[in-house]
């Protein structure tokens, strides 16, 4: 299934700020998953992106043009990602792309975009999207392997060395797995039991069964996405296990909790962003400003909580607002890269960004903050 929305919001002349003139247009694609399995991902995305196009164009655009947004929905298909981005391309004749929820999607999308030059940012964790560096290429979530050294980190200090782990067969978990065996010995961690599960089991309780009968097994990480997670989560605690349960960034939101269940999650640890915990932020934190007002204008909107995905489009729009604004040429694809390779401390819901031609990610570990499940909230630990 396909949708396509074209935003064409208010105008300088309905501002008083011009009269008459015909308005120019910028014109941006998006082709998120808004429905189908990664709709957690997609759908929070597609309408933080509307939400603020419309903002945008009511405060009268950029440089005096205004936004115009074309989605399409790809439903989480690899195929339909690639069909949507050529259509934007070649068809909406968009100048740069904000998209792929998931990491089949986006490498989906940057196929298309490293060919016909275009700007993209992707929205999904993976770190192959942006290492090695691609030209055109761009994101906005911190990578798997941050994921994995802020966790081992929070290991090493609760005196963990012996873990085992279960992770998804999905493009996110079998990325992450891979990575966190890449960087465990650096942090001092043994991986005892390495144990997976496909996209449709729906319990896993044979697999943690042989990490619970792993001798010295000091604690449990699951890398994943999607309802594998929370069938773990549930799963861990039916069995009984007493060694604490690390999750990945992949399922830092709310709905993961209520799917979960809190009593099943109470205690967990997985590393999140500023998002998860907007209400406890202290006013002089560097990102209170800018997490403080998505938050508002997001609840406001569609009477939703936010989530850290919503979070990823969130930034993915401010950079390109403020590539586009630097660049001097909204119609010139060259240029808004250049613009956004140059992006120096750009502040965001899930850290501060600052691109390089070696890094096309502009994140650090400190923009992760590690979170611990509480009487069903959010706390952060550290």
């Amino acid at each position: 299934m396909m949708s396509k929305t074209t935003t064409a919001l208010a105008t300088f002349a309905a501002l008083g700020v011009l009269a008459g003139a015909a308005q120019a247009e910028i014109r941006l694609g998006v082709s998120v998953s808004a429905t189908g399995p990664a709709a957690f991902l997609g759908d929070p995305e597609a309408k933080t992106i509307e939400m603020l196009v419309e903002q945008l164009n009511e405060e009268g655009g950029i440089n005096g043009e205004e936004i115009a947004l074309t989605l399409y929905d790809d439903g989480g298909d690899p195929n339909k990602a690639r069909t949507f981005a050529t259509r934007l391309v070649e068809d909406d004749e968009v100048v740069a792309i904000i998209g792929g929820s998931t990491t089949g999607t986006t490498m989906s999308i940057l196929s298309v975009a490293e060919d016909e030059g275009i700007p993209f940012i992707s929205l999904a964790g993976a770190i192959s999207i942006i290492d090695p560096v691609r030209e055109f290429v761009f994101k906005t979530p911190h990578t798997d392997r941050m994921a994995c050294e802020k966790i081992f980190t929070d290991m090493q200090a609760q005196g963990i060395t012996r873990i085992g782990m279960i992770s998804g067969t999905d493009g996110f978990g079998a990325s992450m797995q891979a990575q966190c065996k890449e960087v465990a010995g650096e942090h001092g961690i043994e991986i005892l039991a390495d144990e997976t599960y496909g996209p449709q089991d729906a319990d896993m309780t044979p697999q943690l069964t042989r990490i619970r009968n792993t001798d010295g097994v000091q604690a449990v990480l699951n890398p994943g996405f999607g309802q594998g997670p929370a069938i773990v989560t549930r799963n861990v605690a039916q069995l009984g296990f007493e060694i604490p349960l690390y999750q990945s960034h992949g399922v830092a939101s709310d709905a993961f909790i209520e799917l979960a269940g809190a009593d099943a999650a109470e205690g967990l640890r997985l590393p999140g962003t500023a998002l998860l915990i907007a209400d406890k932020l202290a006013e002089d934190d560097a990102q209170y400003e800018v997490v403080t007002s998505y938050t508002e204008a997001y609840k406001a909107r569609y009477d939703q909580d936010v989530s850290t995905f919503g979070g990823y489009a969130h930034d993915a729009f401010a950079l390109i607002v403020d590539a586009i604004t630097r660049a001097g040429d909204s119609e010139d694809p060259q240029a808004i890269r250049d613009a956004l390779e140059a992006t120096d401390g750009l502040v965001g819901t899930t850290g501060t960004y600052s691109f390089s031609p070696e890094d096309h990610l502009g994140l650090d570990l400190s923009a992760f903050r590690m979170l611990e499940i509480k009487d069903g909230d959010w706390l952060a630990v550290d």
